[in-house]
């Protein structure tokens, strides 16, 4: 905490700064703005240093997205160039080890994997998958994944219709209602200001 104290001093002459005194005053105001100056700084330091701290967090999560995006049109790119000629065909019969979407066109697929599942958790293809050995289950969040998609049909096929009132004739959840393109759902909102 920052005291600031000023010594008048009054002398039977009726003067305010006899002698010698006016040094001492005149050495204390400069020492005083000497104070103030540097407080001045260091407060300017700290305001500037977490406006560029906060700055740079946007910076970085928005590299960070940018870097994330690169790295699925790279991936997403690369197998449209190896499925060429086959996007119409069953997944099943061009990639191997599919197991949840048999059935679904190859070319929908990767549309499926990018703009469903990788933009609801806010990944690339890496999360779940070994880049070039697509079919590995290497990586536990493939099965988590298929787990995952079954309760989503349950939820949507059996416990949505039965619920009486809701709004919409078809109502639906998916990936996103939860995740909201983070891997980790959220528990809690932020409290209302």
């Amino acid at each position: 905490m920052l005291k600031i104290a000023i010594a008048f001093t009054n002398t039977p002459a009726g003067g305010m700064f006899p002698g010698r005194d006016i040094d001492k005053f005149e050495k204390q105001t400069r020492k005083m703005k000497r104070d103030l100056t540097v407080i001045s700084l260091l407060l300017a330091i700290t305001f500037f240093s977490a406006f560029n701290l906060s700055s740079n967090g946007k910076q970085n999560a928005k590299n960070s997205l940018d870097s994330i995006l690169a790295d699925r049109k790279h991936y997403v790119d690369e197998l449209r160039l190896v499925i060429k000629g086959k996007e119409n065909m069953p997944a099943d019969s061009v990639f191997k080890n599919i197991k949840l979407l048999k059935g679904v066109p190859a070319g929908k697929l990767i549309a499926i994997m990018n703009f469903g599942y990788s933009n609801s958790l806010g990944v690339s293809c890496g999360h779940c998958h070994e880049p070039g050995h697509w079919e590995s289950e290497v990586k536990p969040q493939k099965e988590i994944t298929r787990q995952m998609a079954a309760m989503n049909a349950t939820i949507n096929n059996q416990l949505l219709k039965n619920i009486s009132g809701l709004q919409s004739a078809n109502p639906i959840v998916n990936c996103t209602t939860c995740h909201r393109g983070s891997v980790k759902p959220a528990l809690d909102m932020p409290a209302v200001k």
